[in-house]
């Protein structure tokens, strides 16, 4: 980035926007009950993943269905490093953000010079390959027996994992929207919009492409290390398919390619499904629906409802 970038006053906005948002949702357990808490902290936790997946999916069109696999990747690295060496949280989560980096940064010079459905379909591949590794090796990773992982403040009381989720949260918002509005941004919507025509303005269009991987992987790798250490006890159904659906359906829903989208579009469907979990897959069938009719007649979904007001909100400001 060069001495003389500044941020579009789009970002000064958007901070502003968050940091007061985050300190209306401080009051949240002033008049929530633990279950809320719980199911709260649990969106938080796919806000991050949604966000992180839409900078890759939305912002520069590299449909990946591996996401989930990397926050497994993630949890799993702390939480083996924990149950076999001893070795303790404020170690593993960084190992486990690294480790998923690090399986970005190869899949992605694997992969990312495929298009489409291609893409698509070899990140799923190796998004299966974890799961099924997960549940195979029983004898390392516990498999379907489940993973036993340390709480992270000693209990599994949601209070302090629910602030904590909500600092990481806003922390990782913060980075997501100064990545989008500094020159990588700018690269990433190129490539989105022409990848040939950026090649050709001379965007090294694969080195960007590779970049946002890893960084994508790397957010989800952190939210996944907190998560397990939230939950205390994983297993492979962490990276079934259905978990990367659902990341998809809470982009899509809150508005596929813009900021605003993951934020408004993840806890809500979160919070639903939670309350639908009663009839089983059917709650995955109603929210599938749900997007198709989205995709058919507003790709940019909830967020449309909200950016009017947001619009008009801040020129009140301006003025």
């Amino acid at each position: 980035m060069s001495a003389s970038f500044a941020f579009p006053p789009s970002f000064r906005r958007s901070v502003i926007t968050i940091v007061v948002t985050a300190a209306v949702f401080a009051f949240a357990p002033l008049v929530a009950g633990s279950f809320a808490l719980h199911v709260l902290t649990i969106s938080f936790y796919f806000v991050i993943l949604a966000a992180s997946w839409n900078l890759l999916a939305g912002y520069t069109g590299q449909f990946s269905l591996a996401h989930h696999a990397f926050a497994a990747i993630g949890a799993y690295t702390s939480g083996l490093l924990g149950y076999h060496y001893g070795v303790p949280a404020w170690i593993g989560i960084p190992s486990g953000v690294v480790m998923a980096a690090l399986f970005g940064v190869i899949l992605g010079r694997l992969v990312l010079r495929m298009r489409a459905i291609y893409l698509a379909i070899a990140t799923w591949a190796f998004a299966e390959t974890v799961h099924i590794y997960l549940t195979a090796d029983y004898q390392f990773t516990r498999g379907e027996l489940g993973l036993s992982v340390k709480p992270l403040y000693g209990s599994v009381d949601p209070l302090p994992y629910y602030f904590t989720f909500l600092a990481l949260t806003v922390l990782v918002l913060i980075g997501l929207r100064a990545l989008i509005d500094s020159p990588i941004g700018y690269f990433m919507r190129a490539i989105k919009d022409d990848e040939l025509r950026a090649k050709s303005l001379g965007i090294d269009t694969t080195r960007v492409k590779i970049a946002v991987f890893s960084i994508s992987s790397a957010i989800a790798g952190l939210a996944g290390a907190f998560y397990g250490h939230f939950i205390v006890l994983l297993s492979p159904q962490m990276i079934d398919f259905s978990e990367m659906a659902k990341i998809v359906i809470m982009v899509v829903i809150g508005g596929f390619g813009t900021f605003l989208g993951p934020v408004i579009g993840a806890a809500p469907v979160q919070m639903v499904m939670t309350y639908l979990q009663k009839y089983g897959e059917w709650n995955l069938a109603i929210f599938a629906l749900i997007v198709i009719v989205l995709m058919r007649f507003s790709m940019e979904g909830l967020a449309s409802l909200f950016t009017p007001l947001w619009r008009n909100l801040w020129a009140r400001h301006d003025a």
